[in-house]
């Protein structure tokens, strides 16, 4: 009768360690690491495409901004990488490192995105003129595709490569700015709100998975 109940609580003491394993354990962290960290290189991949793309094909001229899309997802592409080895050795100083820079991520984003989704109308205006001035390229980028000139006033005694110049017709900048400017401040703090709550739940991941010990490593070894 021992040797029965003994056996039975082997058998219920192996269906629950396999039960962890694969819900909630060792191996189910490790797969939601790797591919939570496969979707950023996903994502980091499509940035510098994109980014290459419109540079290629003249789309956008600002070496400025190209620069800084390639360099955010370079950024992203590294930071996704550590993760993903760290994730597939359990390697805890790459973990640790992956989770720091990953929470501090975590909060330049979510404030940009709070504060882009917070802005009125005076903000957004302010941010225009000071992004419109800091740059010639853009200004001309932005008076060829929107055909207006000036950014909250058209001189015509100055230089502008708008259609609408060569034929006295043509407006400000910043009225046309504006009717697109509220939706683009929403959909970037959207995105960017859903990003960093996806990277809070890796910082979580990475701190449940650095503290789980791997089934089939030597129960007496480190962790």
């Amino acid at each position: 009768m021992d040797t029965k109940v003994a056996n039975e609580n082997i058998d219920r003491r192996n269906n629950n360690t396999a039960f962890t394993m694969v819900c909630g354990g060792f191996t189910c962290s490790k797969n939601s690491l790797c591919a939570l960290n496969i979707l950023y290189v996903m994502v980091s991949l499509l940035m510098i495409g994109i980014a290459a793309w419109g540079k290629w094909f003249g789309l956008i001229s600002s070496f400025q901004v190209v620069g800084g899309v390639i360099g955010v997802g370079i950024f992203l592409f590294l930071v996704a990488v550590v993760g993903l080895i760290g994730a597939l050795k359990h390697h805890q100083v790459l973990l640790f490192f992956y989770m720091i820079i990953l929470f501090m991520v975590f909060v330049v984003q979510f404030s940009v995105s709070t504060a882009c989704l917070a802005l009125n109308k005076e903000q957004q205006n302010h941010l225009l003129e000071v992004g419109w001035n800091t740059s010639d390229t853009t200004q001309r980028d932005v008076e060829n595709s929107l055909d207006c000139c000036g950014f909250s006033s058209v001189n015509y005694n100055e230089t502008c490569n708008a259609p609408c110049f060569y034929n006295s017709s043509c407006v400000s900048c910043v009225s046309k700015i504006q009717v697109h400017t509220e939706e683009v401040l929403r959909f970037v703090g959207g995105i960017g709100l859903f990003f960093s709550f996806s990277e809070i739940l890796g910082v979580w991941l990475t701190y449940r998975y650095r503290n789980q010990k791997d089934p089939r490593a030597n129960p007496s070894a480190f962790l």
